[in-house]
């Protein structure tokens, strides 16, 4: 068998990765990215099905192209007593195959966090766990027929509303048994793979690494229990230590101080206006030293919300630093307004200070 070029085996990765992604028109981008010709994209498309990693349906106008399934496994644990975390993972460990050490250390840690979760948390009889695995990535979904974790936070903290549940999960450092439980383990879950996702009581949450954003949907159905996916490509390069210190704080110690807000999670149908609004974006922040708020997707915000977050919170808590991303330009405004009052209120009390 002749061996492939290294231009060519450059071309049919970036071909995987964008079907992967849900990329359309995969001749087209291919060819601009690479210079090539239609035909020469079409016969690195027949290739890869050929050595059957990529599947085609549809007719050459509309064809779609999907990963190919390499190996799919299932198992179903019941409760009583539960399985433990540990040997659910040794027997799913096989099935992911061949990869690389770091790779699966995220695949250790993730699986463990989120199967003890639905041991202790989902108060329900069976958990079933599904891999499957592609030629880019492997991913797995953990479900149980529990109470749901949307429904058992909004219960812990007697929430109006069960999707504010999503907005303190992903903060971090939230739990509903502080005793046995940081409230790390779904914050730093979600951030270690290239995707992470939970459905449960019609209720999808998810992030993404690429972009690093969040969503929330709201479906018809009200499906019980919980489902976890999650997703990472099998020649991932990332490590548990760089996500670790992505969030540790000044002096790089590896706790857990640093937080991004998605404010777009608070927002639902309502603009983000009241103060009570950025009080339960604000529930628990007190907790870190560096708290970021993310404002991509937020079209607007009231003078009242961006007050209360960046002049009256920031100004109860000098000792945490207060910053902002993803901002358009009316709510850099508001921000900016807040911020001026803030300033000028220390100015005046500064000259009262001085007797001026």
């Amino acid at each position: 068998m002749a061996k492939k070029h290294p231009r060519s085996t450059e071309i049919r990765q970036f071909i995987l990765r964008e079907v992967a992604e849900g990329t359309e028109d995969i001749p087209a981008i291919t060819a601009e990215k690479f210079d090539l010709k239609l035909p020469a994209v079409n016969f690195h498309l027949r290739q890869l099905r050929a050595e059957n990693v990529l599947e085609a349906s549809g007719n050459t106008s509309g064809r779609t192209y999907s990963l190919k399934t390499l190996n799919e496994w299932r198992k179903t644990y019941q409760s009583g007593p539960p399985v433990a975390e540990d040997v659910a993972w040794n027997e799913t460990r096989p099935n992911l195959g061949t990869l690389p050490e770091n790779v699966l250390s995220i695949w250790n840690g993730g699986f463990t966090e989120m199967f003890n979760n639905a041991i202790e948390h989902s108060e329900g009889t069976r958990i079933i766990v599904h891999v499957r695995t592609t030629a880019i990535n492997s991913e797995v979904m953990i479900l149980d027929d529990g109470i749901g974790i949307f429904r058992k936070i909004q219960r812990a903290l007697n929430l109006a509303d069960p999707r504010h549940a999503i907005l303190e999960l992903s903060k971090g450092k939230f739990t509903t048994d502080p005793e046995h439980h940081s409230g790390e383990g779904i914050f730093f879950t979600s951030r270690m793979f290239d995707s992470f996702s939970i459905l449960s009581g019609g209720l999808f949450f998810s992030h993404k690494i690429r972009g690093n954003w969040d969503w929330l949907l709201q479906q018809e159905t009200q499906n019980s229990g919980t489902g976890v996916w999650m997703q990472i490509a099998n020649d991932s390069t990332r490590t548990p230590k760089e996500v670790y210190e992505q969030f540790a704080g000044p002096d790089n110690n590896y706790n857990f101080e640093k937080t991004i807000v998605p404010v777009r999670l608070a927002q639902y149908k309502d603009l983000l206006v009241s103060r009570s609004q950025a009080k339960r974006v604000l529930a628990g922040l007190e907790k870190f030293k560096i708290v970021s708020f993310n404002f991509e997707g937020v079209e607007s915000v009231g003078q009242a919300f961006a007050d209360e977050i960046f002049r009256v919170f920031a100004a109860a808590h000098p000792g945490i630093e207060v910053n902002y991303t993803h901002a358009n330009a009316y709510v850099r405004g508001m921000i900016h307004r807040a911020q001026q009052s803030a300033a000028d209120t220390n100015t005046s009390a500064n000259l009262l200070a001085n007797g001026t």
